[in-house]
């Protein structure tokens, strides 16, 4: 698969963790928590430079407007963790974050990851169907989010032909 992969006028491209779209893309992701959840809401360990593995960003020519990444989990191989999915609000109900999902999911592969496994909230509705919607099936929390009364945990087996 290429760095750079276009559907129809969104082009994806895999950048540094600390790249500034990254970062603001980031940012307004945790904005948007903090409003659904209050605080500084965060069941799991927040994922750093050092363990994300590939960090996605989707433009709408020069505009960030989503992005997505995955950690391994190193006790799970081979199995990666989808953290930080995110669209712009302007941008939701266009897919988007199906495309994401879908170029994080091939590039694991590619690493020789079998299991995509992600937690999102209670109160994001439109995450949970997304993810159903693109064949991911509820799972009793993991890890970091056992605890966690607002995680849904999720989990997908990736077969070799998608």
């Amino acid at each position: 698969m290429a760095i750079n992969e276009t559907a129809s006028d969104v082009v994806l491209n895999v950048v540094p963790w600390d790249h500034p779209h990254a970062e603001q893309l980031r940012a307004a992701q945790r904005a948007d928590i903090v409003a659904r959840y209050g605080g500084n809401f965060e069941p799991g360990h927040r994922p750093t430079a050092a363990d994300i593995a590939v960090f996605v960003v989707a433009y709408d020519g020069a505009t960030p407007i989503g992005c997505g990444a995955f950690r391994d989990l190193v006790d799970e191989q081979p199995t990666v963790e989808v953290k930080r999915m995110y669209v712009r609000p302007e941008y939701r109900g266009r897919k988007i974050g199906q495309l994401i999902l879908r170029d994080l999911e091939a590039r694991a592969r590619e690493r020789g990851a079998m299991r995509v496994r992600l937690e999102t909230g209670t109160r994001q509705p439109e995450a949970v169907r997304l993810y159903e919607g693109a064949g991911y099936r509820q799972i009793p929390n993991f890890g970091d989010y056992v605890d966690a009364p607002t995680s849904l945990c999720y989990e997908r087996i990736l077969d070799a032909t998608r």
